[in-house]
Protein backbone atom coordinates (compact mmCIF):
# COMPACT_ATOMS: atom_id res chain seq x y z
CA UNK A 1 0.00 0.00 0.00
CA UNK A 2 1.17 3.44 -0.89
CA UNK A 3 1.17 5.90 2.11
CA UNK A 4 3.41 9.10 0.76
CA UNK A 5 2.71 10.40 -2.38
CA UNK A 6 5.49 12.45 -4.36
CA UNK A 7 5.48 13.40 -8.03
CA UNK A 8 8.03 11.41 -10.74
CA UNK A 9 9.55 9.70 -8.28
CA UNK A 10 11.48 7.57 -11.32
CA UNK A 11 14.92 7.04 -11.18
CA UNK A 12 16.25 9.97 -12.70
CA UNK A 13 13.94 12.23 -9.66
CA UNK A 14 15.60 9.71 -7.39
CA UNK A 15 19.12 10.54 -8.72
CA UNK A 16 18.18 14.43 -8.96
CA UNK A 17 16.78 14.60 -5.14
CA UNK A 18 19.71 12.85 -4.11
CA UNK A 19 22.28 15.14 -5.53
CA UNK A 20 20.25 17.98 -4.42
CA UNK A 21 20.19 16.47 -1.14
CA UNK A 22 23.93 16.19 -1.26
CA UNK A 23 24.86 19.53 -2.38
CA UNK A 24 22.74 20.98 0.86
CA UNK A 25 24.82 19.43 3.14
CA UNK A 26 27.66 19.32 1.70
CA UNK A 27 27.02 23.50 1.54
CA UNK A 28 26.61 23.76 5.24
CA UNK A 29 29.21 21.97 6.08
CA UNK A 30 31.66 23.81 3.47
CA UNK A 31 30.13 27.10 5.95
CA UNK A 32 30.83 25.11 9.54
CA UNK A 33 34.22 25.07 7.91
CA UNK A 34 34.67 28.45 6.85
CA UNK A 35 33.26 29.87 10.04
CA UNK A 36 35.97 27.90 12.50
CA UNK A 37 38.34 29.21 9.71
CA UNK A 38 37.68 32.61 9.08
CA UNK A 39 35.64 33.72 12.17
CA UNK A 40 38.86 33.45 14.50
CA UNK A 41 41.15 34.84 11.81
CA UNK A 42 39.04 37.88 11.67
CA UNK A 43 37.88 38.66 15.29
CA UNK A 44 42.20 38.58 16.04
CA UNK A 45 42.81 41.11 13.33
CA UNK A 46 39.70 43.75 14.63
CA UNK A 47 39.24 43.04 18.43
CA UNK A 48 43.57 42.33 18.78
CA UNK A 49 44.12 41.75 22.44
CA UNK A 50 40.68 42.28 23.73
CA UNK A 51 39.98 38.41 24.88
CA UNK A 52 36.60 39.18 26.23
CA UNK A 53 35.21 41.06 23.66
CA UNK A 54 36.46 38.31 21.14
CA UNK A 55 34.59 35.62 23.25
CA UNK A 56 31.34 37.77 23.10
CA UNK A 57 31.36 38.28 19.30
CA UNK A 58 32.61 34.68 18.13
CA UNK A 59 29.40 32.89 17.98
CA UNK A 60 27.36 35.41 15.92
CA UNK A 61 30.15 35.97 13.33
CA UNK A 62 30.75 32.40 13.16
CA UNK A 63 27.08 32.16 12.43
CA UNK A 64 26.90 34.61 9.99
CA UNK A 65 30.04 33.36 8.02
CA UNK A 66 28.35 29.63 8.26
CA UNK A 67 24.87 30.98 7.03
CA UNK A 68 26.33 33.75 4.31
CA UNK A 69 28.89 31.03 3.18
CA UNK A 70 26.23 28.05 2.41
CA UNK A 71 23.95 30.39 1.32
CA UNK A 72 26.84 31.76 -1.74
CA UNK A 73 27.23 27.78 -2.68
CA UNK A 74 23.45 27.69 -2.67
CA UNK A 75 22.86 29.93 -5.01
CA UNK A 76 25.84 28.83 -7.05
CA UNK A 77 24.65 25.14 -7.34
CA UNK A 78 20.94 26.42 -8.44
CA UNK A 79 22.78 27.11 -11.99
CA UNK A 80 22.65 23.57 -12.32
CA UNK A 81 19.22 24.15 -13.19
CA UNK A 82 17.32 20.59 -11.72
CA UNK A 83 14.61 19.56 -13.84
CA UNK A 84 12.44 17.25 -11.29
CA UNK A 85 10.69 18.83 -8.88
CA UNK A 86 11.60 16.80 -5.90
CA UNK A 87 15.28 17.99 -6.22
CA UNK A 88 14.35 21.66 -7.00
CA UNK A 89 12.28 21.56 -3.97
CA UNK A 90 14.85 20.14 -1.78
CA UNK A 91 17.79 22.80 -3.27
CA UNK A 92 14.62 25.70 -2.85
CA UNK A 93 14.33 24.06 0.90
CA UNK A 94 18.05 24.35 1.76
CA UNK A 95 18.70 27.80 0.02
CA UNK A 96 16.25 29.52 2.11
CA UNK A 97 17.06 27.75 5.08
CA UNK A 98 20.22 29.42 4.53
CA UNK A 99 18.88 32.69 3.69
CA UNK A 100 16.41 32.71 6.76
CA UNK A 101 19.27 31.73 9.34
CA UNK A 102 21.72 34.52 7.98
CA UNK A 103 18.61 37.14 7.76
CA UNK A 104 18.10 36.45 11.32
CA UNK A 105 21.57 36.14 12.94
CA UNK A 106 21.96 39.91 10.91
CA UNK A 107 18.47 40.91 12.48
CA UNK A 108 19.47 39.95 16.18
CA UNK A 109 22.97 41.93 15.57
CA UNK A 110 21.26 44.71 14.65
CA UNK A 111 19.89 45.02 17.97
CA UNK A 112 16.36 43.88 16.64
CA UNK A 113 13.50 41.56 19.31
CA UNK A 114 13.67 38.09 18.49
CA UNK A 115 10.23 37.47 17.38
CA UNK A 116 10.97 40.22 14.92
CA UNK A 117 14.09 38.82 14.12
CA UNK A 118 12.37 35.38 13.62
CA UNK A 119 9.72 37.11 11.06
CA UNK A 120 12.22 38.73 8.73
CA UNK A 121 13.97 35.18 8.94
CA UNK A 122 10.83 33.35 7.24
CA UNK A 123 10.38 36.23 5.03
CA UNK A 124 14.38 35.43 3.65
CA UNK A 125 13.25 31.71 3.63
CA UNK A 126 10.20 32.32 1.99
CA UNK A 127 11.51 34.66 -0.63
CA UNK A 128 14.44 32.70 -1.00
CA UNK A 129 12.62 29.46 -1.75
CA UNK A 130 10.77 31.31 -4.34
CA UNK A 131 13.60 32.99 -6.45
CA UNK A 132 15.03 29.71 -6.76
CA UNK A 133 11.88 28.39 -8.04
CA UNK A 134 11.50 30.90 -10.28
CA UNK A 135 8.07 31.74 -8.65
CA UNK A 136 5.77 30.83 -5.72
CA UNK A 137 3.99 28.44 -8.11
CA UNK A 138 6.21 25.29 -8.40
CA UNK A 139 6.27 25.20 -4.81
CA UNK A 140 2.53 25.06 -4.19
CA UNK A 141 2.62 22.49 -6.59
CA UNK A 142 5.11 20.53 -5.01
CA UNK A 143 3.42 20.95 -1.17
CA UNK A 144 0.32 20.06 -3.30
CA UNK A 145 1.80 16.71 -4.69
CA UNK A 146 3.24 15.55 -1.57
CA UNK A 147 0.28 13.84 0.49
CA UNK A 148 -0.72 11.50 2.41
CA UNK A 149 -4.16 9.41 2.31
CA UNK A 150 -6.42 8.81 4.48
CA UNK A 151 -9.47 6.78 4.03
CA UNK A 152 -11.30 8.46 1.53
CA UNK A 153 -9.56 11.77 1.75
CA UNK A 154 -6.05 13.36 1.08
CA UNK A 155 -4.06 15.47 3.26
CA UNK A 156 -1.21 17.49 1.18
CA UNK A 157 1.54 19.18 3.05
CA UNK A 158 0.10 22.18 1.40
CA UNK A 159 -2.72 21.65 3.52
CA UNK A 160 -0.76 21.04 6.61
CA UNK A 161 1.03 24.46 6.02
CA UNK A 162 -1.91 26.56 5.51
CA UNK A 163 -3.90 24.72 8.52
CA UNK A 164 -0.27 26.09 10.78
CA UNK A 165 -0.36 29.33 9.14
CA UNK A 166 -4.13 30.14 9.62
CA UNK A 167 -4.01 28.65 13.49
CA UNK A 168 -0.39 30.46 14.14
CA UNK A 169 -2.47 33.71 12.44
CA UNK A 170 -5.48 33.47 14.89
CA UNK A 171 -3.63 32.59 17.84
CA UNK A 172 -1.69 36.07 17.61
CA UNK A 173 -4.68 38.05 16.49
CA UNK A 174 -6.72 36.96 18.90
CA UNK A 175 -3.54 37.91 21.36
CA UNK A 176 -3.24 40.81 20.20
CA UNK A 177 -7.07 42.35 19.97
CA UNK A 178 -6.91 40.43 24.14
CA UNK A 179 -4.22 42.86 24.88
CA UNK A 180 -5.61 46.36 23.24
CA UNK A 181 -9.20 45.60 24.23
CA UNK A 182 -8.20 44.68 27.81
CA UNK A 183 -5.51 48.57 28.00
CA UNK A 184 -8.71 49.91 26.73
CA UNK A 185 -11.05 48.41 29.23
CA UNK A 186 -8.23 49.38 31.98
CA UNK A 187 -8.42 53.18 30.64
CA UNK A 188 -12.17 53.11 31.42
CA UNK A 189 -12.78 55.14 34.40
CA UNK A 190 -15.89 54.92 34.28
CA UNK A 191 -15.99 51.10 35.71
CA UNK A 192 -14.07 49.80 39.04
CA UNK A 193 -11.26 47.62 39.06
CA UNK A 194 -13.57 44.53 39.41
CA UNK A 195 -15.83 45.66 36.45
CA UNK A 196 -13.11 45.97 34.35
CA UNK A 197 -11.31 42.82 35.41
CA UNK A 198 -15.11 40.76 34.50
CA UNK A 199 -15.77 42.32 31.51
CA UNK A 200 -11.92 41.24 30.32
CA UNK A 201 -12.62 37.52 30.86
CA UNK A 202 -15.66 37.66 29.13
CA UNK A 203 -13.87 39.21 26.30
CA UNK A 204 -11.47 36.90 26.04
CA UNK A 205 -13.74 34.07 26.05
CA UNK A 206 -15.75 35.34 23.44
CA UNK A 207 -12.84 36.09 21.07
CA UNK A 208 -11.54 32.57 21.68
CA UNK A 209 -14.82 31.30 20.67
CA UNK A 210 -15.22 33.54 17.60
CA UNK A 211 -11.27 32.51 16.76
CA UNK A 212 -11.92 29.12 17.04
CA UNK A 213 -15.38 29.37 15.17
CA UNK A 214 -13.23 31.70 12.18
CA UNK A 215 -10.80 29.03 12.18
CA UNK A 216 -12.69 26.25 11.23
CA UNK A 217 -14.50 28.20 8.42
CA UNK A 218 -11.04 29.11 6.85
CA UNK A 219 -9.66 25.35 7.01
CA UNK A 220 -12.85 24.09 5.42
CA UNK A 221 -13.30 21.68 8.09
CA UNK A 222 -16.90 19.97 7.81
CA UNK A 223 -18.77 20.30 11.14
CA UNK A 224 -21.18 17.38 10.08
CA UNK A 225 -18.06 14.99 9.96
CA UNK A 226 -17.91 15.59 13.07
CA UNK A 227 -21.16 14.67 13.98
CA UNK A 228 -19.84 10.95 15.02
CA UNK A 229 -17.89 12.46 17.46
CA UNK A 230 -20.32 14.73 19.46
CA UNK A 231 -21.51 12.41 21.64
CA UNK A 232 -18.16 11.08 22.74
CA UNK A 233 -16.95 14.64 22.82
CA UNK A 234 -20.39 15.69 24.79
CA UNK A 235 -19.22 12.77 27.99
CA UNK A 236 -15.84 13.74 27.45
CA UNK A 237 -16.63 17.49 28.86
CA UNK A 238 -19.54 16.01 30.87
CA UNK A 239 -17.16 14.05 32.98
CA UNK A 240 -13.22 14.60 32.50
CA UNK A 241 -13.58 18.19 32.24
CA UNK A 242 -16.67 18.89 34.50
CA UNK A 243 -14.32 20.55 37.33
CA UNK A 244 -12.73 22.82 33.99
CA UNK A 245 -15.99 24.10 33.01
CA UNK A 246 -17.48 24.37 37.04
CA UNK A 247 -13.99 26.70 37.88
CA UNK A 248 -14.00 28.64 34.92
CA UNK A 249 -18.38 29.17 35.33
CA UNK A 250 -17.15 29.77 39.26
CA UNK A 251 -14.54 32.43 38.59
CA UNK A 252 -16.79 34.87 36.23
CA UNK A 253 -19.50 34.46 39.45
CA UNK A 254 -17.06 35.28 42.03
CA UNK A 255 -16.26 38.42 39.38
CA UNK A 256 -19.96 38.97 38.80
CA UNK A 257 -21.37 39.30 42.71
CA UNK A 258 -17.99 40.45 43.90
CA UNK A 259 -18.52 38.09 47.19
CA UNK A 260 -14.28 37.34 46.57
CA UNK A 261 -12.45 40.40 44.39
CA UNK A 262 -9.06 41.00 43.91
CA UNK A 263 -7.42 42.79 46.91
CA UNK A 264 -9.64 41.06 49.66
CA UNK A 265 -8.11 39.71 52.59
CA UNK A 266 -9.78 35.49 52.99
CA UNK A 267 -9.29 33.04 55.23
CA UNK A 268 -9.99 29.08 53.37
CA UNK A 269 -9.75 25.81 55.68
CA UNK A 270 -5.80 26.84 57.23
CA UNK A 271 -5.32 29.06 54.35
CA UNK A 272 -4.84 33.44 55.17
CA UNK A 273 -4.03 35.88 52.90
CA UNK A 274 -5.14 38.26 50.17
CA UNK A 275 -6.52 37.51 47.18
CA UNK A 276 -3.79 38.21 44.51
CA UNK A 277 -6.04 37.17 41.43
CA UNK A 278 -9.23 35.50 40.20
CA UNK A 279 -7.91 33.23 36.93
CA UNK A 280 -9.37 31.19 35.08
CA UNK A 281 -8.80 27.88 37.03
CA UNK A 282 -8.18 29.16 40.22
CA UNK A 283 -7.72 32.31 42.85
CA UNK A 284 -3.99 32.97 43.85
CA UNK A 285 -3.90 33.86 47.27
CA UNK A 286 -1.06 35.12 49.06
CA UNK A 287 -0.38 34.22 52.38
CA UNK A 288 2.04 36.48 54.84
CA UNK A 289 4.32 34.16 54.36
CA UNK A 290 4.99 34.86 50.65
CA UNK A 291 3.29 31.98 49.91
CA UNK A 292 1.19 31.97 46.98
CA UNK A 293 -2.02 29.34 46.83
CA UNK A 294 -3.89 28.46 44.11
CA UNK A 295 -7.07 27.55 45.52
CA UNK A 296 -9.87 26.17 42.81
CA UNK A 297 -12.80 28.88 41.85
CA UNK A 298 -15.37 25.61 42.79
CA UNK A 299 -13.83 25.79 46.13
CA UNK A 300 -14.66 28.97 46.82
CA UNK A 301 -18.46 28.51 45.94
CA UNK A 302 -18.92 25.91 47.76
CA UNK A 303 -17.02 25.71 51.08
CA UNK A 304 -16.99 28.30 54.15
CA UNK A 305 -14.91 31.60 53.48
CA UNK A 306 -14.26 34.21 55.78
CA UNK A 307 -14.06 37.41 53.74
CA UNK A 308 -12.22 40.34 56.40
CA UNK A 309 -13.19 42.88 53.53
CA UNK A 310 -16.43 42.19 52.07
CA UNK A 311 -18.64 44.77 53.29
CA UNK A 312 -15.75 46.87 55.52
CA UNK A 313 -12.20 46.87 55.75
CA UNK A 314 -12.43 47.29 59.76
CA UNK A 315 -11.48 43.88 61.39
CA UNK A 316 -11.28 43.90 65.42
CA UNK A 317 -8.35 42.12 67.10
CA UNK A 318 -8.91 40.72 70.07
CA UNK A 319 -5.74 40.29 72.40
CA UNK A 320 -6.07 38.34 75.94
CA UNK A 321 -3.81 39.44 78.76
CA UNK A 322 -3.72 38.43 82.67
CA UNK A 323 -2.84 41.49 85.18
CA UNK A 324 -2.22 40.17 88.95
CA UNK A 325 -4.53 40.58 92.01
CA UNK A 326 -2.08 42.94 93.73
CA UNK A 327 -1.72 45.30 90.92
CA UNK A 328 -3.97 48.79 90.45
CA UNK A 329 -6.54 47.31 88.20
CA UNK A 330 -7.57 51.13 86.84
CA UNK A 331 -4.15 52.09 86.32
CA UNK A 332 -3.43 48.59 84.40
CA UNK A 333 -6.44 49.47 82.21
CA UNK A 334 -5.40 52.96 81.56
CA UNK A 335 -2.42 51.63 80.81
CA UNK A 336 -3.58 48.94 78.57
CA UNK A 337 -5.73 51.41 76.82
CA UNK A 338 -2.19 54.28 76.15
CA UNK A 339 -0.43 51.06 74.38
CA UNK A 340 -2.68 50.12 72.10
CA UNK A 341 -3.90 54.07 71.01
CA UNK A 342 0.02 54.16 70.32
CA UNK A 343 0.33 51.41 67.99
CA UNK A 344 0.91 52.77 64.74
CA UNK A 345 -1.97 50.75 62.82
CA UNK A 346 -4.62 50.77 65.51
CA UNK A 347 -7.62 52.93 64.45
CA UNK A 348 -8.46 56.21 66.63
CA UNK A 349 -12.11 55.52 65.63
CA UNK A 350 -13.58 53.28 66.61
CA UNK A 351 -11.15 53.83 70.04
CA UNK A 352 -9.20 50.78 71.53
CA UNK A 353 -11.15 49.68 74.48
CA UNK A 354 -10.72 47.41 77.69
CA UNK A 355 -12.83 43.88 78.87
CA UNK A 356 -12.46 42.69 82.27
CA UNK A 357 -13.82 39.16 80.80
CA UNK A 358 -13.22 37.10 84.58
CA UNK A 359 -11.78 36.59 87.54
CA UNK A 360 -9.31 33.70 87.26
CA UNK A 361 -7.78 31.16 89.31
CA UNK A 362 -4.04 33.32 89.37
CA UNK A 363 -5.04 36.64 87.78
CA UNK A 364 -7.32 39.13 86.36
CA UNK A 365 -8.09 38.39 82.97
CA UNK A 366 -8.40 41.14 80.53
CA UNK A 367 -9.16 41.53 76.39
CA UNK A 368 -7.67 44.04 74.84
CA UNK A 369 -10.04 45.03 71.80
CA UNK A 370 -8.52 47.19 68.57
CA UNK A 371 -9.65 47.76 65.19
CA UNK A 372 -7.17 47.81 62.00
CA UNK A 373 -8.29 48.51 58.07
CA UNK A 374 -5.18 46.80 56.83
CA UNK A 375 -5.77 43.11 57.43
CA UNK A 376 -3.23 42.08 54.44
CA UNK A 377 -0.58 43.32 56.17
CA UNK A 378 -1.38 40.81 59.11
CA UNK A 379 -2.85 40.94 62.58
CA UNK A 380 0.34 39.07 64.56
CA UNK A 381 2.76 42.25 64.16
CA UNK A 382 -0.11 44.49 65.88
CA UNK A 383 -0.42 41.87 68.50
CA UNK A 384 3.21 42.09 69.04
CA UNK A 385 3.49 45.46 69.77
CA UNK A 386 1.20 46.12 71.33
CA UNK A 387 2.37 43.45 74.09
CA UNK A 388 5.35 45.04 73.91
CA UNK A 389 4.15 48.78 74.65
CA UNK A 390 2.52 46.59 77.38
CA UNK A 391 5.37 45.14 79.34
CA UNK A 392 7.35 48.25 79.18
CA UNK A 393 4.62 50.11 80.50
CA UNK A 394 3.93 47.73 83.27
CA UNK A 395 7.65 47.23 84.71
CA UNK A 396 7.61 51.42 84.43
CA UNK A 397 4.08 51.64 86.88
CA UNK A 398 4.71 48.15 88.93
CA UNK A 399 1.84 46.37 87.79
CA UNK A 400 2.65 42.63 87.16
CA UNK A 401 2.14 40.35 85.04
CA UNK A 402 1.78 36.51 87.25
CA UNK A 403 4.13 33.96 85.74
CA UNK A 404 1.93 30.57 85.27
CA UNK A 405 2.10 28.18 87.93
CA UNK A 406 1.21 24.59 88.90
CA UNK A 407 0.90 23.42 92.31
CA UNK A 408 1.30 19.99 92.80
CA UNK A 409 -0.54 18.47 95.95
CA UNK A 410 0.62 14.73 97.18
CA UNK A 411 -1.62 12.47 99.59
CA UNK A 412 0.55 10.20 99.89
CA UNK A 413 3.94 7.93 99.02
CA UNK A 414 4.93 4.56 98.06
CA UNK A 415 5.72 1.80 101.00
CA UNK A 416 9.52 2.14 99.98
CA UNK A 417 9.67 6.00 100.03
CA UNK A 418 8.45 5.65 103.83
CA UNK A 419 11.05 3.25 104.92
CA UNK A 420 13.79 5.26 103.84
CA UNK A 421 12.54 8.95 105.95
CA UNK A 422 15.71 10.11 107.76
CA UNK A 423 14.87 9.35 110.85
CA UNK A 424 14.21 5.76 110.45
CA UNK A 425 16.98 3.45 111.74
CA UNK A 426 18.88 1.67 109.62
CA UNK A 427 17.39 -1.68 108.31
CA UNK A 428 18.38 -5.10 109.74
Amino acid sequence: MEFFVLPSLGDRAIQQALLAALIAAGSFAAGQLAAKLLGPAILRRWRRGDAQEEARLAPPLCAIIRSAFALVLLIAASALRLDELAAQLLLAAATGLAAGLLARRIARGAGLAAGVAWLIGLCAFVGAMAGVLRGLEPLLEGLSAASLPVGSRRISLLGVLNGIVVVALLFAGTRLAIRLIGRSIEQARSLDHYQRVLIQKLVAVTLVVVAALMGIDLLGIDLTALAVFSGAFGLAVGFGLQKTFGNLLSGLILLMDRSVKPGDVIVVGDTFGWVNKIGVRAVSVITRDGKEHLIPNELLMTERVENWSYSSRDVRIRIPLGVGYDSDLDLAEKLMIQAATESPRVLAAPAPNVWLRAFGERWVEYDILVWIQDPEQGVGNVQSDILGRIWRLFRENGITIPPPRRDVHIKSLPESWTDRRPDAGPSA
